[in-house]
């Protein structure tokens, strides 16, 4: 499973680097995906609609199994 979700998490970091931020996984376990948002997007209020709208929507879509995604 990680794999699959360093994969998405691959297809939705060009669009963090336009703004200036990125995303790294941290860990993957029983279904929820633990990410730390850095560069601009760490210190972005609009992060948590990042996280939830933007990329736990798509790892849920695109990997089968993912239930939460968690900034740490």
């Amino acid at each position: 499973m990680r794999e699959k979700v360093e994969a998405v998490l691959e297809q939705v970091r060009p669009a963090l680097l336009a703004d200036g931020g990125d995303v790294q996984l941290i860990d993957v376990k029983d279904g929820v995906v633990s990410v730390r948002l850095t560069g601009a997007c760490s210190g972005c209020p609009m992060s948590s609609m990042t996280l939830k709208s933007g990329i736990e929507r798509v790892l849920k879509e695109q990997v089968p199994g993912v239930k939460d995604v968690v900034a740490v």
